[in-house]
């Protein structure tokens, strides 16, 4: 046997398992960075739902300025299929607790302008979104994060 072929036959002999070794360091990293990603587009998802819910209630409550029960049962309730159809809701909006929606008009009725401002309507939701990804906290200081959106839309005026 050649002085080569035995080098080769050793140094072969010495990176058996070398393999898994580097799997099984490197294994985890990959699943954590996998499990990030698919958490943060999650959270992406949530932060439009929110988004949505907003501008609903705004939208409705610029026609209805006055009616605060309805304009918050418009942004609690959008869905854009039916109750029995398959929809991932990654906010749980009806959940008073978990959802918080604040509604602010500015402005007078039957006045087009007050203080120089056009007369407004606000719709602001906030909602703490749970992370899935294990040792969040230690990255990021806490195990949710917080989401919150204002819509604001115009009052439209009715003739007074």
């Amino acid at each position: 046997m050649s002085a080569e072929t035995k080098l080769k036959t050793k140094s072969h002999k010495s990176e058996r398992g070398q393999s898994l070794v580097e799997l099984a360091i490197s294994l985890p990293i990959i699943l954590l960075l996998m499990i990030g990603t698919i958490d943060f587009g999650l959270a992406i998802y949530a932060y439009l739902t929110v988004r949505d819910a907003a501008q609903e209630g705004a939208l409705y409550g610029s026609i209805n300025p006055g009616n605060y029960a309805e304009i918050e049962n418009r942004t609690r309730s959008i869905n854009p299929q039916e109750e029995a159809g398959i929809y991932f809701k990654p906010v749980p909006l009806t959940d008073k607790e978990k959802v918080k929606i604040t509604i602010t008009v500015s402005g007078k009725k039957c006045e087009g302008i007050t203080n120089g401002a056009v007369n407004n309507i606000s719709v602001n939701v906030k909602y703490r979104y749970p992370l899935i990804v294990p040792f969040a906290n230690l990255l990021m200081g806490a195990r949710t994060i917080p989401l919150e959106v204002t819509a604001t839309n115009v009052i439209i005026q009715p003739a007074c």
